[in-house]
């Protein structure tokens, strides 16, 4: 079967390029020029396995359109395009959930690599479907990070990030095997999204005092947490 990819990009003439890029990849491309034509999929069947969208779209700009589309569809894997280099975009993204992004003009080859590597993390399976961490509970299954005093619906980042951190539990994590481990790649805007990640984990984990993620200046970072 193949990879069903929902793209929304506003420019023709780029779009176009993209489809018939990555159909020759044998990937199946659904190509919305207009963002507004995807809300009434969101509540009806919804086949895509990943989506591509624009940051710069009239109407309904790509942050807005994800924000829809992870409401309904809460791990859906979500990529963005943007035409602008500029720290706000890339941070915001990642604060909504994006899994990744990717400047225009892009890499046709480049792209097709992070969609790969993406779905790959998506469609792995974890050794464990249910966790005990602390006072919190972690199904790798459903991505849902339970407390007695609030269930978390995981991204797949957030979860495969959290995931590295348990396998290496009271051990020291550099900065850059982290990235290299996760992001595949290491420079600022991988740092800095980082950054965000472990800012959101830690306020996940703020019921339970005893789970802790320290940094380490100039070295990385430590999770401890009580075993059971």
């Amino acid at each position: 079967m193949k990879t069903k990819i929902l793209l929304a990009e506003d420019d023709p003439d780029f779009g176009m390029i993209l489809k018939q890029y990555l159909e020759l990849e044998d990937f199946e491309v659904t190509w919305f020029q207009n963002p507004e034509e995807i809300i009434p999929l969101l509540t009806s069947e919804f086949q895509f396995h990943i989506g591509i969208l624009d940051i710069m779209m009239p109407n309904i700009d790509g942050f807005s359109l994800a924000k829809m589309i992870l409401k309904e569809k809460t791990s859906f894997p979500l990529l963005f395009l943007t035409a602008k280099n500029q720290k706000i975009d890339r941070l915001t993204g990642l604060k909504i959930g994006a899994d990744d992004y990717i400047a225009k003009p892009c890499d046709p080859e480049e792209l097709v690599l992070r969609i790969k590597n993406i779905l790959k993390r998506t469609t792995s399976t974890a050794i464990e479907t249910s966790i005990k961490i602390g006072e919190y509970l972690l199904d790798t299954e459903k991505q849902l990070l339970s407390h007695p005093k609030e269930n978390i619906r995981l991204t797949i980042r957030e979860q495969e990030l959290l995931l590295y951190f348990l396998k290496h539990h009271q051990k020291t994590l550099k900065r850059d095997d982290i990235l290299d481990n996760l992001w595949e790649t290491n420079d600022y805007f991988t740092g800095r999204s980082l950054d965000v990640f472990i800012s959101r984990l830690r306020k996940y984990f703020q019921h339970d005092p005893k789970i802790k993620i320290q940094s380490l200046r100039g070295i990385g970072f430590e999770i401890d947490f009580p075993k059971e």
